[in-house]
Protein backbone atom coordinates (compact mmCIF):
# COMPACT_ATOMS: atom_id res chain seq x y z
CA UNK A 1 0.00 0.00 0.00
CA UNK A 2 2.31 2.76 -0.87
CA UNK A 3 -1.14 5.59 -0.58
CA UNK A 4 -4.85 6.17 0.20
CA UNK A 5 -7.02 7.71 -1.30
CA UNK A 6 -8.17 9.77 1.63
CA UNK A 7 -7.09 10.51 5.20
CA UNK A 8 -6.41 7.32 7.20
CA UNK A 9 -6.49 6.20 10.90
CA UNK A 10 -3.57 4.02 11.20
CA UNK A 11 -3.81 1.69 14.01
CA UNK A 12 -0.66 -0.25 15.74
CA UNK A 13 -1.67 -2.87 18.40
CA UNK A 14 -0.35 -6.41 19.00
CA UNK A 15 -3.89 -6.78 20.94
CA UNK A 16 -6.08 -8.58 18.42
CA UNK A 17 -9.07 -7.56 20.59
CA UNK A 18 -8.16 -3.87 20.80
CA UNK A 19 -7.57 -3.58 16.64
CA UNK A 20 -10.76 -5.06 16.11
CA UNK A 21 -12.93 -2.98 18.54
CA UNK A 22 -11.41 0.38 17.63
CA UNK A 23 -11.02 -0.42 14.07
CA UNK A 24 -14.66 -1.27 13.94
CA UNK A 25 -15.90 1.63 16.44
CA UNK A 26 -14.08 4.62 14.05
CA UNK A 27 -15.35 2.89 10.83
CA UNK A 28 -19.13 2.80 12.42
CA UNK A 29 -18.28 6.55 13.16
CA UNK A 30 -16.62 7.58 9.01
CA UNK A 31 -13.59 7.25 9.63
CA UNK A 32 -11.49 4.97 7.13
CA UNK A 33 -9.10 2.72 9.06
CA UNK A 34 -5.66 0.09 8.71
CA UNK A 35 -4.53 -1.92 11.11
CA UNK A 36 -1.37 -3.66 12.04
CA UNK A 37 0.03 -5.40 14.58
CA UNK A 38 3.21 -4.88 15.01
CA UNK A 39 5.44 -1.65 14.11
CA UNK A 40 7.43 -3.81 11.29
CA UNK A 41 3.79 -4.49 9.50
CA UNK A 42 3.50 -0.44 9.60
CA UNK A 43 6.75 0.12 8.03
CA UNK A 44 6.68 -2.49 5.16
CA UNK A 45 3.15 -1.12 3.89
CA UNK A 46 3.08 2.92 4.48
CA UNK A 47 5.50 5.23 3.09
CA UNK A 48 6.03 9.04 4.69
CA UNK A 49 3.20 10.36 2.04
CA UNK A 50 0.41 8.68 4.06
CA UNK A 51 -2.28 11.36 5.08
CA UNK A 52 -3.87 10.73 8.19
CA UNK A 53 -3.05 9.91 11.76
CA UNK A 54 -1.09 6.96 13.90
CA UNK A 55 -3.15 5.27 16.90
CA UNK A 56 0.43 3.46 18.65
CA UNK A 57 0.17 1.18 21.62
CA UNK A 58 3.36 1.88 23.32
CA UNK A 59 4.12 -1.74 24.97
CA UNK A 60 4.35 -4.04 22.03
CA UNK A 61 6.83 -6.50 21.82
CA UNK A 62 10.00 -6.47 18.96
CA UNK A 63 10.02 -2.44 17.99
CA UNK A 64 7.92 -0.35 20.73
CA UNK A 65 5.74 2.39 20.15
CA UNK A 66 8.32 5.01 21.35
CA UNK A 67 11.37 3.36 18.61
CA UNK A 68 8.65 3.53 16.25
CA UNK A 69 7.62 7.28 16.61
CA UNK A 70 11.35 7.75 17.07
CA UNK A 71 12.17 6.31 13.61
CA UNK A 72 9.44 7.85 11.86
CA UNK A 73 10.67 11.41 13.11
CA UNK A 74 14.07 10.48 11.66
CA UNK A 75 12.73 8.86 7.89
CA UNK A 76 10.15 12.27 8.16
CA UNK A 77 6.86 10.76 8.64
CA UNK A 78 4.43 13.57 9.27
CA UNK A 79 1.50 11.33 10.12
CA UNK A 80 0.48 12.74 13.63
CA UNK A 81 0.87 10.24 16.74
CA UNK A 82 -1.49 9.21 19.67
CA UNK A 83 -0.18 6.87 21.90
CA UNK A 84 -2.55 4.26 23.60
CA UNK A 85 -0.91 2.51 26.58
CA UNK A 86 -1.56 0.05 29.55
CA UNK A 87 1.52 0.37 31.54
CA UNK A 88 3.09 3.94 30.40
CA UNK A 89 4.31 6.18 32.84
CA UNK A 90 4.93 9.72 33.24
CA UNK A 91 8.62 9.59 31.79
CA UNK A 92 7.54 7.87 28.52
CA UNK A 93 4.37 10.38 28.11
CA UNK A 94 6.97 12.92 28.25
CA UNK A 95 9.29 11.66 25.99
CA UNK A 96 6.41 10.64 23.73
CA UNK A 97 5.44 14.30 23.29
CA UNK A 98 8.17 16.08 23.54
CA UNK A 99 8.84 14.07 19.99
CA UNK A 100 5.48 15.60 18.22
CA UNK A 101 2.99 12.81 19.67
CA UNK A 102 -0.73 14.58 20.12
CA UNK A 103 -1.69 12.51 23.67
CA UNK A 104 -0.66 9.69 25.38
CA UNK A 105 -3.42 7.73 26.48
CA UNK A 106 -3.73 5.10 28.95
CA UNK A 107 -6.35 2.23 28.55
CA UNK A 108 -8.93 2.06 29.71
CA UNK A 109 -10.07 5.59 27.85
CA UNK A 110 -13.18 7.03 26.82
CA UNK A 111 -13.99 6.71 22.87
CA UNK A 112 -15.19 10.31 23.02
CA UNK A 113 -11.31 11.31 24.35
CA UNK A 114 -10.10 9.50 21.39
CA UNK A 115 -12.30 10.48 18.62
CA UNK A 116 -11.76 14.52 19.68
CA UNK A 117 -7.77 13.39 19.57
CA UNK A 118 -7.95 11.68 16.02
CA UNK A 119 -10.10 14.96 15.01
CA UNK A 120 -7.50 16.77 16.07
CA UNK A 121 -4.58 14.42 14.52
CA UNK A 122 -6.23 14.78 11.23
CA UNK A 123 -6.85 18.81 11.03
CA UNK A 124 -2.96 19.04 11.93
CA UNK A 125 -2.08 16.91 9.08
CA UNK A 126 -4.19 18.67 6.99
CA UNK A 127 -2.97 21.83 8.06
CA UNK A 128 0.99 20.37 7.21
CA UNK A 129 -0.02 19.58 4.00
CA UNK A 130 -1.79 22.30 3.02
CA UNK A 131 1.39 24.24 4.11
CA UNK A 132 4.28 21.90 2.55
CA UNK A 133 1.61 22.15 -0.72
CA UNK A 134 2.36 25.91 -0.54
CA UNK A 135 6.01 26.06 0.35
CA UNK A 136 6.14 23.52 -3.05
CA UNK A 137 4.07 25.53 -5.27
CA UNK A 138 5.86 28.75 -4.22
CA UNK A 139 9.66 26.97 -4.79
CA UNK A 140 8.23 26.15 -8.35
CA UNK A 141 7.55 29.59 -9.15
CA UNK A 142 10.33 31.11 -7.16
CA UNK A 143 12.61 28.73 -9.63
CA UNK A 144 11.13 30.86 -12.94
CA UNK A 145 12.84 33.87 -11.98
CA UNK A 146 16.06 35.11 -13.39
CA UNK A 147 19.05 35.39 -11.37
CA UNK A 148 18.45 39.06 -10.87
CA UNK A 149 15.04 38.85 -9.86
CA UNK A 150 15.79 36.35 -7.30
CA UNK A 151 18.56 38.62 -6.12
CA UNK A 152 16.36 41.55 -5.75
CA UNK A 153 13.42 39.56 -4.44
CA UNK A 154 16.25 38.53 -1.09
CA UNK A 155 17.11 41.99 -1.15
CA UNK A 156 13.51 43.18 -0.53
CA UNK A 157 12.96 40.41 1.88
CA UNK A 158 15.98 40.66 4.09
CA UNK A 159 15.37 44.11 4.83
CA UNK A 160 11.66 45.41 3.38
CA UNK A 161 11.75 48.68 5.56
CA UNK A 162 15.15 49.74 3.32
CA UNK A 163 14.29 48.37 -0.30
CA UNK A 164 13.05 50.81 -1.81
CA UNK A 165 13.56 51.18 -5.65
CA UNK A 166 16.50 53.65 -5.22
CA UNK A 167 17.90 51.63 -2.56
CA UNK A 168 17.97 48.40 -4.38
CA UNK A 169 19.40 50.33 -7.43
CA UNK A 170 22.41 51.71 -5.03
CA UNK A 171 22.91 48.03 -3.76
CA UNK A 172 23.24 46.84 -6.96
CA UNK A 173 24.51 49.78 -8.91
CA UNK A 174 21.76 49.75 -11.35
CA UNK A 175 18.78 52.35 -12.04
CA UNK A 176 15.72 52.72 -9.64
CA UNK A 177 13.23 52.08 -12.92
CA UNK A 178 15.15 48.85 -13.70
CA UNK A 179 14.55 47.86 -10.24
CA UNK A 180 11.21 48.70 -10.63
CA UNK A 181 10.27 46.51 -13.88
CA UNK A 182 12.05 43.63 -12.21
CA UNK A 183 10.21 43.98 -8.74
CA UNK A 184 7.02 44.05 -11.05
CA UNK A 185 8.00 40.84 -12.75
CA UNK A 186 8.74 39.26 -9.53
CA UNK A 187 5.16 40.16 -7.67
CA UNK A 188 3.73 38.82 -10.64
CA UNK A 189 5.25 35.49 -10.99
CA UNK A 190 5.19 34.90 -7.64
CA UNK A 191 1.49 35.72 -7.53
CA UNK A 192 1.70 38.14 -4.72
CA UNK A 193 0.21 42.11 -4.95
CA UNK A 194 3.34 43.78 -2.97
CA UNK A 195 6.05 43.56 -1.09
CA UNK A 196 4.68 42.89 2.58
CA UNK A 197 2.94 39.45 0.51
CA UNK A 198 5.78 39.22 -1.02
CA UNK A 199 7.90 38.70 2.76
CA UNK A 200 5.06 36.78 4.27
CA UNK A 201 5.40 33.99 1.45
CA UNK A 202 9.16 33.74 1.42
CA UNK A 203 9.16 33.94 5.51
CA UNK A 204 6.15 31.57 5.56
CA UNK A 205 7.47 29.36 3.03
CA UNK A 206 11.19 29.20 4.26
CA UNK A 207 12.26 30.37 0.65
CA UNK A 208 15.93 31.92 1.40
CA UNK A 209 16.26 29.51 4.22
CA UNK A 210 19.91 27.58 3.35
CA UNK A 211 19.66 23.61 3.27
Amino acid sequence: MNSVPEPCVFIVDDDDDIRTSLSRALRTRGYLTETFSSATDFLDACGPDQSGCLILDYGMPGMSGLELQELLVTRGYSLPVIFITGHGGVPESVRAMKLGAIDFLEKPFRQEVLIKQIDAALELDAQGRRGRDRARNAKERFEKLTDREKEIAEILVSNPSSASSKDVARHLDISPRTVDHHRARILEKLRVNSVAELVDLCISTKLFEKP
